[in-house]
């Protein structure tokens, strides 16, 4: 697996890789993280996911983390 790219963003990590065919979205925050998979076939490439990231995927990607992190706070008993 390979990093293909980066996208920025003001609140988290977006990173490419591509594998086997495979295109690996993987969102950071914190100690947390999302992933998404995508044929090669899909999507293309780096740039038209970059343009297929609109805000409203990126701020539904946002609220899912922070959904998270209340579930980690439960789970850690905080």
């Amino acid at each position: 697996m390979r990093v293909v790219g980066t996208i920025p963003h003001p609140q988290i990590r977006i990173t490419v890789f591509h594998m086997n065919d495979k295109f690996i979205v993987k969102f950071e925050a914190g100690p947390m993280e999302q992933t998404l998979k995508f044929a090669q076939e899909d999507v293309g490439g780096v740039e038209a996911i970059q343009e297929r990231l609109t805000d409203e995927i990126l701020q539904r990607i946002v609220a899912r983390f922070h959904e998270m992190m209340a579930d980690a706070k439960v789970i850690a008993g905080r």
